[in-house]
């Protein structure tokens, strides 16, 4: 039978640990005022959380430790003693942003403000060979993380962009049809276990629509698309400010939208889906057919990839412009559904054409504006992406940046337990 002593001790034990769950809960919060705010004064924390001033102190105290926080001068003063200013360190630990692409492996490691640190890239047949590209993520993680001091303490998080759907609820997990070679495995437990940090993977779109609405094109707009043209087709969906994953993280996967009923067949069974006339191998295979047609053209004469197709297309070759146009018109019709369908502030085109700019983009204004039923007055903007080729790593660094945001257990090894009021 338990004895008393044992009781009380279990009970004491179990308080404590209340206690610390409750400390490291509240210092989230804190973190992620100043770290919104740039500087903010100790008493204007309590005032917002509804904190006592001396849990406000006490904490604080812990975060100026391990430089999360640090003074920044006298604030202003609305009546008495002026207050001392805190800021947020952007620079105190350092997150890693994965791409993992079809025919790539990039790895961005930023700031806590997204700030680009360090960029590393290196062309790899990613879909074929799941070892060799584990490989290469690690030796490009190593490589970014070399100039970094006490890397062991600095390395907060790690975020992973995957070419293929995530289920949020089982980000272990992969599909074996997009990607057979794979297994089903997305490999982010062998990251975990060689970094010792928690690792957090979604969709590439997904993640390129996050790094626009935080750092890019997308900072003011509470509902856009990101639209990534690759092999695939792919739309992340920002929506009232959050990122939109569907009930089992496939929302926005736009490659088997039926674009044309008479079109070519596509693998997944349907006709005129999009990928088979926009995506990077489609667009390729269209030089051959049209080849007949533009024998002088250098996409037939020489290469005929899609950077060359893009290079081609803005030194005006006909042939290329051909393709670009018919790329736009398949385009539109997809994106003039979306927009009716979910009538955002934004649309912004990443990826493959996306460099293009209006080259590519004006056509498909003009189709959206005959076909969109939303007015002019609230006609969302169409552009290309701001970050460019680095939005999908920098997105996945961003991940990482909203993952140690919102779950206190990343401090858990920083923040020793202390008085909580």
């Amino acid at each position: 039978m338990t004895d008393v002593a044992t009781v009380n001790k279990l009970n004491k034990s179990s308080k404590k640990e209340l206690e610390n769950q409750n400390k490291l809960s509240l210092t989230d919060d804190i973190l992620r005022v100043v770290w919104r705010e740039y500087h903010i004064s100790r008493a204007e924390i309590s005032r917002r959380l509804g904190l006592s001033r001396s849990t406000v102190t006490e904490l604080v105290k812990d975060l100026i430790k391990l430089n999360f926080l640090s003074e920044d001068g006298i604030g202003e003063s609305s009546g008495g003693r002026k207050p001392i200013v805190l800021k947020f360190n952007d620079d105190a630990r350092v997150v890693l942003g994965i791409d993992i692409g079809a025919t790539h492996v990039s790895v961005a490691m930023t700031n806590l403000r997204g700030k680009l640190i360090t960029w590393k890239e290196r062309k790899h047949p990613v879909r074929k060979d799941p070892e060799g590209t584990q490989k290469v993520i690690n030796e490009l993680c190593d490589e970014c993380l070399v100039s970094v001091d006490k890397k062991e303490e600095m390395l907060l998080s790690i975020g992973v962009s995957f070419p293929s759907p995530v289920d949020p609820k089982h980000p272990e997990y992969i599909s074996e049809t997009i990607i057979p070679e794979w297994q089903g495995r997305s490999g982010i437990e062998a990251l975990r276990n060689r970094y010792g940090v928690p690792v957090s993977i979604d969709n590439d779109a997904n993640l390129g629509a996050l790094a626009e609405h935080w750092w890019g094109a997308g900072r003011d707009a509470n509902d856009l698309l990101f639209i990534k043209i690759s092999n695939g087709i792919g739309a992340g969906l920002i929506l009232g400010g959050k990122l939109y994953r569907g009930a089992k993280g496939i929302a926005g996967e736009m490659s088997h939208m039926s674009v044309d009923p008479n079109g070519r067949k596509c693998g997944c069974g349907l006709r005129g889906c999009l990928a088979t006339s926009i995506s990077a191998w489609a667009l390729e295979a269209r030089v051959n057919t049209l080849a007949v047609m533009y024998p002088d053209s250098p996409l037939v004469t020489g290469k005929s990839g899609i950077i060359e197709i893009e290079d081609a297309a803005l030194n005006h070759d006909p042939l290329a412009i051909q393709i670009v146009t018919e790329a736009a018109e398949h385009l539109s019709l997809a994106i003039t559904s979306l927009v009716n369908m979910l009538n955002p502030d934004k649309i912004l085109l990443g990826g493959s054409l996306s460099r293009l700019g209006d080259l590519i983009l004006e056509p498909i204004r003009e189709k959206m504006s005959v076909c969109s039923l939303v007015s002019t007055v609230s006609k969302p903007q169409l552009l290309t992406s701001q970050l460019g080729s680095k939005a999908i790593a920098i997105g996945a660094a961003t991940l990482a940046i909203e993952q140690a945001f919102s779950d206190p257990k990343l401090l858990r090894k920083n923040i020793s337990p202390g008085r909580v009021d």
